[in-house]
């Protein structure tokens, strides 16, 4: 038998290796190149197309929201969208809120976009002395309340659902305690104000909060009520009234009256007031409680207005009203734990700089109400 030479059969055998890899090198080609084919984009080109609402929490970083980005339509690869946000120094400037973008733009527009504050939905800002309802002021305008603007971010452009402020007052007024996250504390005296929308007046405490557009009624009010819980545990409310022997929502109710009768600088001597008259006991006979229930307000009430018994007149009551009347800013509160010392019983505003004085008899406040009118403060445009 013919013998073929060794190194024949080495060269067939390399040629066997070569063509096996050339065939493996082929069809590794044809599949990445059919992959490639049938991959989508891992980034879009346009400029953009609908609007989508991106929600960034406390805390959030840019590398946190590719997924939500990518479940929105916004960003078309978590990957890619990381790569950018990765490399962009800038990213660790991001702040928590709500951002309007487009749908379909590029991981790098995404990433601009996202560091662009005015892309971001306005937030709920809430100045102490804000009140549930608006407040039609004579001769002047009227005061949008905590419900309208709401509304006012809910329906905001790119918002799935806009809340008007019938909705909202109707979910205040029947929703349940645990839907709104009342405090234990606050629950009966809410209950007893029966199916009225301020019933959670003085539970929102001043302050910016961002409210999420299309968030249900539900929703919004519970976030803004719990964090406003937290806010006031952080301040030890319920001690501060245990030291001043009120309950926590007697407190509220006190420092919304600081809050709504004083200029700034005298929260402590009208804290001091409000105590020597609930100490004496004297009623408290403040105008803003008379202008709580009134569709319009000024500062001048009337005598037909003073006259009217309600929940809130402490002219025709004794006590503290039955519910705050505004919003209570810590100050206010810290206000009524540390008042200033003195034992004034009246005060009024004498001049339209602000300029309040603090008198112990009723024939001093007199003289200074005589000064007050004819600087015009007390004029009614009625």
């Amino acid at each position: 038998m013919r013998m073929e030479p060794l190194y024949v059969k080495r060269r067939q055998r390399a040629a066997a290796v070569v063509i096996t890899a050339l065939v493996l090198l082929i069809g590794a080609l044809i599949h990445i190149g059919v992959s490639v084919i049938n991959r989508p984009d891992d980034d879009y080109k346009g400029q953009g197309e609908d609007i989508a609402l991106v929600v960034v929490e406390d805390g959030a970083t840019m590398l946190s929201l590719g997924s939500a980005l990518v479940d929105a339509e916004i960003v078309a690869s978590v990957e890619t969208f990381n790569q950018i946000a990765a490399a962009d120094e800038r990213s660790v400037q991001l702040q928590p809120g709500v951002y309007r973008l487009h749908t379909h733009i590029s991981a790098a527009a995404a990433v601009e976009a996202l560091l662009d504050t005015t892309n971001m939905v306005d937030r709920l800002e809430i100045p102490g002395g804000s009140t549930l309802m608006d407040v039609t002021v004579v001769g002047g305008p009227t005061r949008a309340g905590i419900y309208s603007e709401i509304s006012k971010i809910s329906c905001g452009e790119g918002s799935p659902k806009c809340l008007d402020v019938a909705e909202l007052q109707h979910v205040a007024a029947t929703a349940s305690m645990d839907e709104l996250g009342v405090p234990e504390w606050a629950r009966e005296r809410v209950l007893a104000r029966g199916e009225d929308p301020r019933r959670l007046e003085g539970l929102i405490v001043p302050g910016q909060y961002v409210v999420v557009p299309g968030h249900d009624a539900v929703t919004i009010l519970r976030n803004l009520i719990t964090r406003s819980e937290t806010a006031l545990l952080r301040e030890n409310l319920t001690t501060r009234a245990a030291q001043l022997n009120l309950h926590p929502y007697d407190l509220l109710t006190a420092a919304s009256l600081v809050e709504r009768e004083s200029p700034a600088g005298d929260f402590d001597k009208v804290a001091r007031v409000i105590l020597n008259r609930l100490a004496l006991p004297m009623r408290l006979e403040f105008d803003s409680t008379v202008n709580y229930d009134l569709l319009e307000v000024e500062i001048a009430t009337t005598d037909e207005d003073r006259a009217r018994p309600t929940a809130w007149n402490t002219y025709q009551k004794d006590g503290l009203p039955e519910t705050p009347i505004a919003s209570p800013s810590m100050e206010a509160i810290s206000a009524m734990e540390h008042p200033a010392e003195g034992d004034w019983l009246f005060f009024v505003t004498i001049d339209k700089d602000g300029r309040t004085v603090f008198t112990s008899t009723h024939e001093d406040h007199l003289i200074a109400v005589e000064e007050s009118i004819a600087n015009g403060v007390l004029d009614s445009n009625r």
